[in-house]
């Protein structure tokens, strides 16, 4: 019984130098739609759904097989936005269900993808979209991100 106290010890001082070295989860900061940029990522940001348009609804081939692959594959084009302005969310698979015109949803991890030169704002596997109790804004819609278009230029410098 002694040799076990010991090492009791000696183990709660390795957790609480694990704990020590362990960086402490950070407070998300969430950022309004009008600061986001083409091929950023992190972002959080609470929106109101304006309106939601089912592009693809794919039932599976063959009902016998199981897998991600074999599963319906479900995307939505969603106009989203705060009081500062709108942009294009593209909701996958169960984000569909979630993104109801009227609804207010949280957007953690979200990032800009950019389709056919303008920015959609995307949560993958890494994010999580949820719904939230309603907001007191309106949707800023006439300030609509996705409607910029943007070129890729390469700048050669000259030396």
């Amino acid at each position: 019984m002694e040799s076990k106290a010991p090492s009791t010890a000696t183990q709660q001082q390795a957790n609480a130098a694990a704990a020590a070295t362990k960086p402490s989860l950070r407070k998300p900061v969430f950022v309004k739609v009008e600061s986001l940029k083409p091929g950023t990522n992190g972002h959080t940001l609470v929106v109101k759904v304006v309106r939601s348009n089912t592009v693809l609804d794919k039932k599976p081939r063959s009902q016998t097989f199981r897998g991600p692959q074999y599963q319906n594959s479900k995307i939505a084009e969603c106009l989203v936005g705060d009081e500062t302005g709108a942009i294009l969310f593209t909701a996958r698979n169960d984000q569909v269900d979630l993104m109801k015109p009227g609804n207010t949803v949280v957007l953690r991890n979200a990032k800009i993808d950019m389709f056919k030169g303008s920015m959609r704002l995307a949560v993958d596997k890494w994010g999580l979209v949820e719904v939230t109790e309603p907001q007191a804004f309106d949707v800023k819609e006439d300030n609509n991100l996705s409607l910029v278009e943007y070129e890729l230029v390469n700048v050669i410098e000259e030396s």
